[in-house]
């Protein structure tokens, strides 16, 4: 005779294998309303985040969240309410008009002419000089000052890095920092920096807040701007989030419509 234990226990299984698909294929289910799992999939795509048990999770509480008070909203007449509707049309009106003036910049707003205004304008910005240069950093002026006497003497100053250098960042590459402008550096670093000759290495370690350095300069230029192409979407970003530029291209684009339609 088969235990009630074992009877429940089949039951339990049955009831899990025939409910199985519906749960594969829905995210959750709020009082007998599917949320389907393509909803939630799409949820946390849109979050930019690594897809995870954590981010599922916080995903579907949203999702839940959201079903509950919509549930709750026609429950209480509130979907049917005429103040609550005009709100809705309102906020879809507003959304669509965003999602047109948006379409007609990307298709047709910002002119060449507009670009290169702009460009013209943002090169003024790009003066001054960088330098590339290269650096040991040491925690003991000592240790500097023995380094500096081992260079001088021959040592490849590559290689001392990569050995000695306590720079996580630039060790492993023989020093280089790349190119660099004063202003990106620390003020210790950067004063001496700006007063080196191409090819010359300091004769004295400099202090900072980081340590002693062995600064290397391998070469110094004038800082340029980029070309148009290389920054244009940067441009276009920076003309298009202007108010007035907004306001000029909103107007010209409902110009534009007018002369198109037949308004009785």
């Amino acid at each position: 005779m088969i235990s009630l234990h074992k009877i429940l226990s089949i039951a339990a299984l049955g009831a899990a294998l025939i409910a199985s698909p519906v749960f594969a294929q829905n995210a959750a289910i709020v009082n007998g309303k599917s949320i389907p799992k393509a909803q939630l999939d799409k949820l946390v795509q849109k979050t930019g985040q690594a897809d995870n048990q954590q981010i599922r999770d916080q995903a579907r509480e949203m999702l839940v969240t959201r079903e509950l008070i919509l549930q709750e909203a026609d429950k209480r007449g509130l979907s049917q309410s005429e103040a609550v509707r005009e709100q809705i049309e309102q906020s879809r009106i507003g959304i669509l008009v965003a999602a047109v003036f948006q379409d007609f910049v990307e298709r047709e707003g910002i002119t060449e002419a507009e670009l290169k205004a702009a460009y013209e304008s943002v090169k003024t910005q790009y003066t001054g000089k960088e330098y590339l240069v290269q650096h040991i950093l040491v925690e003991k002026e000592a240790d500097a000052k023995a380094i500096t006497a081992q260079i001088k003497a021959g040592g490849n100053f590559e290689d001392i890095a990569k050995v000695k250098s306590k720079d996580p960042g630039s060790a492993p590459t023989g020093g280089d920092l790349g190119w660099v402008s004063d202003k990106s550096l620390v003020p210790e670093f950067s004063k001496t920096m700006v007063q080196m000759k191409k090819g010359q290495i300091t004769d004295k370690p400099v202090k900072t807040q980081f340590g002693w350095h062995i600064i290397k300069m391998d070469d110094v230029r004038d800082v340029k701007a980029p070309p148009l192409d290389e920054i244009k979407d940067q441009l276009k970003q920076m003309i298009s989030s202007d108010q007035n530029w907004q306001k000029a291209k909103f107007t010209e684009m409902m110009q534009k419509f007018r002369a198109k339609a037949k308004v009785q």
